[in-house]
């Protein structure tokens, strides 16, 4: 469909759509006319029951009648007690500004040394979170649970306090998820509880949806990770791991800065999709009347920035990759590059050992740390950041797990060894859906044999050439060439080479690329031009390395699941949207 024809379509559908009344939504007529009749059987309901006998129960306040809504009734009741004070202004449900002194952390720091039944009378602040527990003892004493940046405090409100005489009112009117500030006194109440006695509240941001009831928590995978700020003000396990991942990116970033890198930015769309294996997105340029493609890495921009002479180059961005969904794969991710002019891949190996065992201990302060690749209750992995990592050369291993000779390092490439690679596939259960190419074949062996048994961080080295079309050829062994992956987990982490650096070797490569490319592999990459032309002005010896963002922070939060560190991960539609 065209971008005019989805236009005219969401303008029919837009027409079509009518305004709730209560609510203020707009909604299909099917839906309105369902509401309708749903509003008229409580009405008739609640006239029914207004008409029967009294009896000698106790009256329920409306409030403790709420407790028995479902969420759709409460929001209709909660809208329109919201809509009545925004006619009003009694109080305004939206007010502009409240000015907030201490921050619930900086309340929690300042105070919590004070001794049980202290109050400090002379000293009045003012704070601000969102409510997510509220009692009453009697008609003039509340108590709140007040959330702010993962941690809480007690607001015990008294009438005798209250400043005015809007005391039932104002807390007549409050709910769990109310966002509120407090102008107050801070002390400990007689059973040490750190509270905030207030002499006014103000409701700062309603909640008009009900949130889910304290005791069951918000615990549905699927509806963790579309409703992601319901999952953040239910769950402080959430915040925690993105402050986690917060904390790994500074550190990875400082790590770099204070070693002479300078961060850049290079473009998201390009015209060829080039600097990794994979399948990309397509967009285009209605400008230039032009199909670009989202970038699958900026490696050939970061180089082409060597080449002019930022010897230390990074970038920490999104890349985007067509492929599939999975435990830990997004079609959106985070990865850092970084280029280093006059290192190889023995320096960016030594580096690289020295950030993640540096980072692991400043998070945890030791090296060694726990994860559960099937959950919490699954099995347990024990990691060990303790430098140096252990490292595996490919083949050599490949050899020794399988009881084979691999043809020679040089004739990997070739038709011959595409034979046995395929046999040795097939002799020993390995799957290779087609295209089946000398690089897949091997790296669906590498996969089964080699990275199930990469726990702590282990770097498999000497890849063959074809695996491998920008890194630079082993300096000892022919047909291989000088890069490294280091896995955690039996995960993929980062990735890192010698750079290819000579133009006539790199056309070689690409030309292979584009032979499997015509083959039907949609990954390989295409011919770069102006990327060699760039290497023809010179590219001095660098090292050149990439890690994926995300996956350390699976490992460094305990996460087996890559959308528990995004906080928007792709998901299929909803079918009723």
């Amino acid at each position: 469909m065209s971008s005019t024809d989805a236009a005219a379509a969401a303008a029919v559908n837009e027409k079509n759509l009518q305004k709730d009344p209560v609510t203020g939504e707009m909604i299909s007529k099917s839906e309105l006319k369902r509401r309708q009749k749903q509003r008229e059987k409580e009405a008739a309901k609640a006239a029914k029951a207004a008409s029967a006998p009294q009896t000698t129960e106790k009256k329920k306040s409306a409030e403790e009648g709420e407790e028995e809504l479902n969420p759709n009734q409460y929001f209709e009741l909660r809208s329109k007690t919201i809509q009545a004070h925004r006619e009003d202004q009694s109080p305004n449900p939206y007010p502009h500004k409240f000015q907030v002194e201490l921050s619930i952390p900086e309340f929690i720091a300042k105070y919590s040394n004070l001794e049980t039944g202290d109050r400090l009378d002379d000293q009045v602040i003012t704070v601000a979170g969102r409510i997510h527990n509220k009692r009453a003892s009697g008609a003039k004493l509340r108590f709140y649970d007040l959330h702010g940046e993962g941690v809480k405090i007690q607001i015990m409100a008294s009438a005798q306090d209250n400043e005015g005489d809007d005391y039932v009112q104002i807390h007549d009117l409050l709910r769990r998820g109310d966002i509120v500030g407090v102008r107050g006194v801070p002390g400990k109440t007689k059973r040490g509880e750190l509270s905030i006695f207030p002499k006014q509240v103000q409701l700062l941001s309603p909640c008009l949806r009900m949130l889910p009831k304290a005791h069951y928590g918000f615990k549905d995978q699927e509806l963790r990770y579309r409703q992601r700020y319901l999952d953040l003000i239910m769950n402080n396990f959430v915040r925690d791991k993105f402050v986690t991942r917060s904390k790994i990116i500074t550190h990875l970033r400082s790590f770099l800065d204070t070693r002479g890198f300078l961060e850049v930015e290079t473009p998201m769309m390009n015209i060829i999709a080039g600097g990794a294996t994979a399948k990309p997105f397509i967009t285009h340029h209605n400008d230039l009347h032009l199909d670009m493609f989202m970038r699958i890495a900026p490696e050939l921009y970061l180089k082409m920035l060597t080449v002019g002479g930022l010897d230390r180059v990074y970038e920490i961005g999104r890349q985007f990759r067509n492929e599939g969904i999975d435990m830990t794969h997004n079609p959106e991710f985070t990865t850092c590059e970084f280029y280093w002019a006059y290192a190889d891949m023995y320096d960016v190996m030594q580096l690289t050992e020295d950030l993640l065992s540096g980072m692991v201990k400043k998070l945890f302060g030791t090296y060694k740390i726990q994860y559960h690749p099937e959950g919490p209750e699954g099995p347990t992995m024990d990691l060990d950041f303790t430098p140096p990592f252990r490292r595996v050369d490919m083949i050599g291993t490949l050899e020794e797990k399988l009881n084979v000779k691999f043809p020679p390092s040089e004739e990997l490439h070739t038709d011959e060894t595409n034979k046995f690679l395929s046999d040795l596939c097939t002799k020993n259960g390995v799957e290779c859906s087609a295209p089946r190419t000398n690089a897949r074949m091997l790296d669906k062996l590498v996969g089964e044999y080699i990275e199930v048994d990469c726990i702590s961080p282990t770097f498999i080295m000497r890849h063959p050439m074809m695996m491998s079309p920008l890194a630079k050829k082993d300096r000892e062994r022919p047909g291989l060439c000088e890069r490294f992956e280091c896995f955690v987990a039996t995960k993929e982490i980062c990735n890192a080479y010698t750079e290819l650096n000579d133009p006539f070797d790199q056309r070689e490569r690409f030309a292979q690329q584009a032979k499997d490319k015509d083959a039907g592999d949609d990954e390989a990459q295409m011919i770069d031009e102006n990327f060699c032309q760039a290497l023809e002005y010179g590219l001095p010896p660098t090292g050149g390395w990439g890690m994926g963002i995300d996956r350390v922070a699976m490992f460094l939060t305990n996460s087996n699941n890559i959308k528990e560190v995004l906080l928007f991960p792709a998901m299929k539609p909803e079918e009723n949207n």
